[in-house]
């Protein structure tokens, strides 16, 4: 692991409370995701908000699916939604 590599996961740890080992569990499990199925990426933006504490309403848990499934929002945006 890289020196930045490992201040990133030093500094996930230390903001958000999440481990190295979490992150890689999520990123596996997403390896080869079907990002237009809407059941698939409800858990993953169930897990996500678990995993950093950050609660997500149902409303915008639903506009998050259908911005992903339907590829109409880029990271920027999606970042954005979940600071809200």
């Amino acid at each position: 692991m890289s020196g930045f590599q490992k201040k990133a996961f030093e500094h996930l740890e230390k903001s958000a409370n999440i481990s190295p080992e979490e992150v890689f569990k999520i990123a596996d499990s997403v390896k080869n995701a079907n990002f237009k199925d809407e059941q698939t990426v409800r858990d993953l933006v169930r897990r996500l908000s678990k995993l950093a504490g950050k609660p997500v309403s149902k409303q915008k848990e639903d506009k998050i699916v259908k911005a992903i499934t339907e590829n109409n929002m880029d990271m920027n945006q999606l970042n954005n939604m979940f600071k809200k």
